[in-house]
């Protein structure tokens, strides 16, 4: 992939001017008309694993193929595969890596997605590894704000919900230390972000941490808003003490900056409003479309097409 090389397994690999060389090419491939888009990657294959639940990574990576003029075959689900028969990690990606020319996994183990690598005879990229990282989420959610607001450098990005177990949350906060950002952390204390990261988040990027929303939502270029992973947590006592912590609704909305979005990585619960779909403040249905053409150009670069 250009100066990235094959595999893409953490946004932390990727420095600015590779974001933005991803951006450059994802704003290319949007621009291009249908019938040149679909020679980039006519006639490869993007082979997929998920052994976690997906809507948006899969089906946007089979639509990204699809746009680029390529084929998609894989596991949607593991229960469906021969994991249920003990088949190991390591034998399905060799197997899946001799009938495509790239692999997305997605995996409930850190560190999935880099073993992984080392193992597949073709590159690997990471649809989301434990509660680790989901490196082409961020490359969505950056593009969406550079899209969106027209830079990234300068605003001040809010980040509220489950900020312990979202691993779109920890890479999203890797590919915002490569540029002049603004950041709060709002979160009840029991889900702050994990203490192990927060030394080498902070290497990057100051934030703020809080448990009050109303302390910083008029200050906000971005509002990011993650829901509480239930499938995380191992006691159901203890995610049942915070759920519905935050809910942006209308209220939030008033008191936000005319100019200002609303992101979020989905799939959502309770924490946006369905009133809020409509408000020219929200920008996660624009997101999730940015989502097949980043990942259409990540496609493009890494099959060095």
């Amino acid at each position: 992939m250009g100066r990235f090389g094959g595999s893409l397994i953490s946004i932390k690999d990727l420095d600015r001017d590779s974001l933005e060389e991803v951006f450059a090419a994802t704003d290319r491939m949007m621009a291009m008309p249908a019938a040149e888009r679909r020679e980039v990657c006519r006639g490869r294959v993007l082979g997929y694993l998920f052994y976690e639940p997906s809507t948006r990574t899969r089906l946007s990576f089979e639509a990204a193929m699809a746009s680029v003029g390529g084929s998609s075959l894989g596991i949607a689900d593991a229960a469906s595969s021969s994991a249920q028969k003990g088949e190991s990690l390591a034998d399905t990606v060799r197997m899946l890596s001799m009938y495509s020319d790239v692999i997305v996994l997605r995996h409930p183990l850190d560190g999935s997605s880099r073993f992984a690598s080392e193992v597949s005879g073709v590159p690997v990229i990471n649809g989301g590894s434990g509660t680790e990282e989901h490196p082409t989420q961020a490359i969505q959610d950056l593009f969406t704000i550079r899209r969106e607001k027209g830079r990234i450098d300068g605003l001040k990005v809010g980040i509220i919900g489950d900020l312990k177990h979202g691993r779109t949350v920890y890479s999203l906060l890797h590919g915002l230390g490569n540029y002049d950002v603004d950041v709060r952390l709002v979160s009840p204390e029991p889900l702050r972000i994990r203490p192990d990261s927060t030394y080498e988040i902070r290497k990057k990027i100051d934030y703020v941490e809080s448990d009050d929303l109303a302390d910083h939502v008029s200050e906000l270029d971005v509002l990011y808003v993650t829901r509480i992973q239930r499938e995380r947590f191992p006691d159901e006592e203890e995610y049942l003490k915070v759920r519905g912590s935050y809910v942006v609704g209308l209220d939030v909305l008033g008191r936000m900056k005319k100019d200002s979005i609303v992101l979020h990585p989905l799939p959502r619960l309770d924490e946006i409003s369905a009133d809020v779909d409509s408000s020219p403040h929200a920008r996660y249905f624009e997101q999730a479309g940015y989502g097949m053409h980043t990942r259409a150009a990540l496609l493009g670069l890494v099959l060095g097409s």
